[in-house]
């Protein structure tokens, strides 16, 4: 299997892309930093996501914790205001990183998608809705950060 370098190593990523929410008509343009820090003892993962919607002075903050990784699945807790703590299951085979949330307490669900490119670059798609109908589709790329 390939070894991903993105969310799997220690390292810096960039992205950007677009946001389109079903109450609002326009596309918003985001941009985000991936931070992965060090793999611990257990093999447990720990990355920080910091995503900047143009337009919007806010930068949320979401924290990751990918661990029980094995033979291409994983779990993954995502971490962050609004939604506290919740845990999901995710995949990775050669070409993608996947995961997905389905919280029925909170009415949440979504999932995210990146796709490994010859480049070494990724394309990321994403959709997350909650019980009060309320959806957010996400499509961009992301790449490594270089010093």
């Amino acid at each position: 299997m390939t070894q991903h370098q993105f969310l799997l190593t220690p390292s810096s990523w960039l992205g950007q892309g677009k946001i389109q929410l079903n109450m609002v008509s326009e596309e918003l343009a985001f941009f985000t930093r991936w931070s992965v820090e060090n793999v611990d003892g257990d093999g447990r993962i720990e990355c920080t996501q910091e995503i900047q919607v143009k337009g919007l002075s806010d930068i949320m903050h979401n924290e990751f914790l990918i661990y029980n990784l094995a033979s291409g699945e994983f779990a993954i807790d995502l971490e962050n205001q609004a939604l506290g703590r919740i845990t999901g299951k995710g995949l990775v085979n050669d070409k993608v990183i996947a995961w997905e949330f389905r919280v029925e307490e909170i009415g949440f669900e979504g999932f995210e998608l990146y796709e490994k490119q010859d480049d070494k670059n990724y394309l990321m798609r994403a959709e997350y809705a909650t019980s009060d109908q309320f959806r957010t589709l996400i499509q961009g790329r992301v790449w490594q950060q270089t010093t």
